[in-house]
Formats: structure tokens, sequence, C-alpha cells
């Protein structure tokens, strides 16, 4: 004998948010959408695994939403003259992008109807707005993602300086790699609850972000208590470094704040950037005096003296590079 059957009364339950989102409930297995977009089993297969989902081929998990996404794959691949490997590594690069952002827009949408409606998301009051949320505005965040993805294109075509003749890596001549940590960051959080870590991190990645787009560099990655970025110009790169000292290590309610920067060829490859410069950067955090920043004699040698003012530190190892002189550095001329 079973249950009674929800009635509306019951409210939205988790799968009918998914099915929300989605559009349309799961009807068709992997075999069932590879055939009808003309792909083989094993094509579809690896694209589903480069999004980033395990293996799911004989499960009824794909709606003709699928079938339109291979379709548009097959016939992007037959119009363009991209082939099928490159494709696929496009697809793991919109994956990986994508479930990052996915999971960042869940956390901050469960948190913000978490204090709505006073409860979590399972209770039925909670369920209820997100549907609403995502009736109502998942076509707007849709578009907005559309815009960003365009502008962000056109920023990384601005960006190109040189592309690899024989390969799909794109090789950047020079330029700076900042590395920004923050100081016993694993000791804190040990101390504080999963909510603070939250909003510190949150604060902390924030302010970075901010302070690195208004001098035009790009964050590469953040990883909670660091944040990578890059910079084509060394003036700026330090400029970087310096406001992300007075801003983070300004405050109080934050840790101090450790920068490592350094100057070379670096080359970007799935949205990461790769290099020597990348890891000595992130080795002279761990020389950096707290609320400090450490270069290379590269990027020392492309400041202006008349501005920036450095001072080569005594020669120690740096795992993976040997005996090296750190080099510090204070602007001495304000910024025009």
């Amino acid at each position: 004998m079973t249950g009674p059957e929800p009635t509306d009364q019951d409210g939205p339950s988790i799968s009918d948010l998914e099915t929300a989102i989605l559009g349309e409930a799961p009807s068709l297995r992997g075999s069932e959408i590879a055939a009808a977009s003309g792909m083989s089993n094993d094509e579809a297969r690896r694209l589903w695994r480069a999004l980033g989902f395990p293996d799911a081929a004989n499960q009824t998990a794909f709606n003709t939403a699928d079938v339109e996404a291979l379709q548009l794959v097959k016939r992007t691949v037959a119009e363009s003259g991209i082939d099928f490997e490159t494709m696929l590594r496009l697809t793991r690069a919109i994956g990986h992008t994508v479930a990052r952002l996915a999971d960042w827009q869940m956390a901050t949408i469960s948190t913000a109807l978490e204090e709505f409606s006073g409860n979590d998301l399972n209770t039925p009051e909670a369920l209820a707005s997100a549907m609403h949320l995502v009736e109502t505005q998942v076509p707007h965040f849709d578009h907005l993602l559309v815009y960003a993805w365009r502008r962000h294109l056109a920023a990384a075509v601005g960006r190109i300086e040189m592309l690899g003749s024989n390969d799909e890596d794109l090789h950047v001549a020079q330029a700076t790699v900042g590395f920004a940590d923050l100081v016993s960051f694993t000791a804190l959080s040990n101390e504080l609850d999963e909510h603070q870590i939250g909003e510190l991190v949150e604060v902390f990645e924030t302010r970075c972000s901010d302070i690195i787009a208004d001098h035009n560099g790009r964050v590469i990655k953040t990883l909670g208590d660091s944040v990578l970025f890059l910079e084509n110009d060394p003036v700026q790169a330090i400029d970087i470094a310096l406001d992300i000292i007075a801003v983070i290590g300004g405050d109080e309610r934050l840790p101090d704040v450790r920068l490592g920067l350094a100057t070379g060829p670096v080359v970007l490859r799935m949205g990461d950037v790769y290099g020597p410069p990348v890891n000595l950067a992130a080795r002279f955090t761990a020389v950096a005096r707290r609320n400090r920043v450490i270069i290379d004699d590269r990027t020392a040698e492309l400041l202006p003296p008349t501005d920036f003012e450095t001072r080569p530190l005594p020669a120690r190892p740096i795992r993976g590079f040997g005996d090296i002189e750190p080099v510090t550095v204070r602007r001495t001329r304000p910024r025009h």
C-alpha cells in the first residue's frame, strides 16, 4: 500500500526545481540522444564527461535540450572547420567554468533564501521562493551570462600578443604574475565557524578582484586564502599589490596579507596560467613580511627608478629556483 499522492499544498520539491531549471523532465537515455543528434555513443559520452558530468549513457537523464546541444556541436564542427577534439576542449572549458559559476550562484541564492524564509532550502517556503525565482528570473540570468561572456571574450581578444602557431596555447611574451596570500589563514579558520570563514573569504576575494579590475589586470583564480592575477604592465602590477595591502592589510577585521610578483613569459591554457613567473610569485609569499610585497629582479628592472625604490634582499633558497635575491619595492612618487 502506497502513501497519499502529494498535493499542491505540499509545495514544489527539489525535483520540480531541477525540472523548472532544465525546462523539461528527463525522458531520454544517452544512447537515444546520441542517435537523435547523429553522433556516436562514444562522442556523446565524451562531450558529456567534458562538461563535468559522470557517464549516464544507460540512464534516463536527458531531454530534448540535450539533443539540441549535441546537434549544435555536430553542426559547429561541420560548418566551422573546428575538429572534434578542439570542440571537446572548448566544451571542457565551458563545463569547468560554468560548474564553478553554478555552485557560486547556488550558494549565494541559498543563503539569501534561507535568510528570507528563516529555514533551509528544503522547506516548502524556501522551495516555493526558489521556484518563483527560477520561473521569473532565469531568462534574465541567461541574457546576463551571454552578455558577460561576450564582454570577456572581446577583452581576451584584446589581450592576445602572440598565438602559438603549432598548438592551441596562448603564449604571452611577457607578463607580471601576482600572488596575494592571507597570513595564518589555516590557524584562523580553525577558530571561526563556517559562516565566518565564508564571509572572510568572500570579502578578501571581492576586494582583491575589484582592485585588480581597476588596474586592468585579470584574476586568474582564487583559492580561498589566495588570489592569482595577471597584469601586462609591471607598474600596474605593483600598484595592484600596494592597493591590496592598503585595503586588506589596513582592515583590522581581516588577516594580514603578503604578495609576491614575478615577470616573464607565461602560457595561458584552459583559463589558467603557467610558467616560471607563476611558481616564483607563489614562492615569494613565503618570503615576504606581513603587508609587504616581494618582486623578482626582472620586475625591478622594468620599474621606472623615478617612481619606485627597490632594494635586493640577501639571497635565500627558493624551492625549485635555487638561491635567489628577492627584491623589496616601494613607491617614491605619487601616481598620476
